[in-house]
């Protein structure tokens, strides 16, 4: 069964190919997921890479959590799920944001 891992302070210019080969050596990965910012198109310093055995993930975390990669100590764990995200916008209504008191006008 394969084991998604949450791989963080990633500097900003790793590449999924790099992980990949990282990772590689505790077992077969199958997937590589870089987390990109929508806006600026550069990485967030984060990734997720799912391993294809327990045992290689396992094997990864005790290998690379802490170790140096381009002057940055990783952290590798188990991903968890995502939350529920509440939706909407953050349960406000409206364009005042919740304001409902009086304006003070200075003449």
């Amino acid at each position: 069964m394969s084991t998604k891992l949450y791989v963080g302070n990633l500097s900003y210019q790793i590449t999924e190919n790099q992980l990949r080969e990282l990772f590689a050596a505790h077992g077969p990965v199958s997937e590589v997921n870089v987390v990109m910012d929508k806006f600026t198109g550069r990485a967030r310093g984060f990734a997720f890479v799912t391993l294809e055995t327990k045992e290689a993930a396992d094997a990864a975390i005790q290998a690379l959590n802490g170790k140096s990669v381009e002057g940055r100590p990783l952290t590798v764990n188990e991903a968890r799920p995502r939350g529920e995200r509440p939706e909407g916008r953050s349960g406000r209504q409206g364009g005042s944001h919740g304001y409902q008191g009086e304006y003070n006008i200075r003449s």
